[in-house]
């Protein structure tokens, strides 16, 4: 069944009789443009195509769907997550609906927030967005293993999450991760680049013998950083963070010696807003 046919807006045949393109594009408020592309991508297929001439037609119950697509599209929902929407039944629809919207949301709060951080660099004021004191620390030299991607800012929180899963089981063969877990950025992540980023899990390097695919020595380095809560892990707090460190390197008279790297300690997952999980880190001499 296409998703031109939901099962919330099914009429019995006799009484859902079939409308010309034209029509229906009238009645549906949609141009033939949207329509030929909502067909494209399978969002809402006619009913009927005549093979011979390509001549299209809709069933009547249909403009109940593509009423619902021109709403959701307001939102300024992406077609595939429509789709999604569209597709599902009334309350799992509300489901995925509530979910974008809450999402969307996020979105507008946090940038709301890098408003206003813009706005104080601008005008000169040292916007710190809440942020702890800068510190400095020592970082043995690690083994560690390593897994690299270039990735996009939408999916990085996710990728993190994964690559850590997969390396600290991976680390298990080397009797487990003895150091905290971090991700060095090679390259900014943001709506126009993708890194690229490499999550490290440390390992023993008695227990490993030999240095093999999948590994790296991280060098021993002394690096400044902050201390991040689990909300200001969120954009923009933490690209305020990273603003904020590199400034205070430079501010001392030391140059940077390596790439930015997020530290994380602890369970992020089960953590609370509040909650310090997390440090953004440079080395530096």
């Amino acid at each position: 069944m296409s998703m031109a046919h939901g099962r919330n807006f099914r009429k019995p045949r006799g009484s859902d009789p079939l409308l010309s393109i034209g029509v229906f594009a009238r009645r549906s408020r949609l141009s033939m443009k949207a329509l030929r592309l909502y067909d494209h991508v399978g969002l809402l297929k006619p009913a009927q195509v005549d093979l011979g001439t390509g001549y299209r037609r809709c069933r009547e119950s249909q403009l109940a769907t593509a009423r619902l697509v021109v709403m959701l599209r307001r939102l300024d929902m992406p077609l595939v997550q429509v789709a999604e929407i569209v597709s599902a039944p009334g309350p799992l629809g509300a489901e995925r609906l509530a979910s974008y919207w809450e999402g969307f949301e996020r979105r507008i709060a946090g940038q709301r927030e890098l408003v206003g951080y813009i706005r104080g660099k601008l005008l000169g004021r040292d916007a710190t967005m809440g942020l702890a004191e800068i510190r400095q620390r020592e970082v043995p030299a690690q083994l560690v293993l390593t897994e690299q991607r270039h990735v996009d800012v939408d999916q990085l929180p996710a990728w993190i999450g994964a690559a850590m899963r997969r390396l600290t089981k991976l680390a298990r063969r080397y009797g487990g991760p003895v150091g905290t877990r971090f991700v060095v950025y090679y390259g900014e992540i943001n709506e126009d680049s993708d890194g690229p980023a490499e999550a490290c899990v440390p390992i023993d390097p008695d227990r490993a013998r030999a240095q093999g695919a999948g590994m790296r020595r991280e060098p021993a380095h002394r690096e400044a950083y902050v201390r991040l809560t689990k909300a200001q892990v969120a954009f923009p707090q933490i690209a305020s963070a990273y603003d904020r460190v590199s400034a205070w390197v430079a501010s001392q008279g030391l140059t940077l010696a390596g790439h930015p790297r997020e530290v994380y300690f602890g369970d992020f997952a089960s953590a609370r807003p509040q909650d310090e999980v997390c440090d953004v880190a440079v080395p530096m001499r």
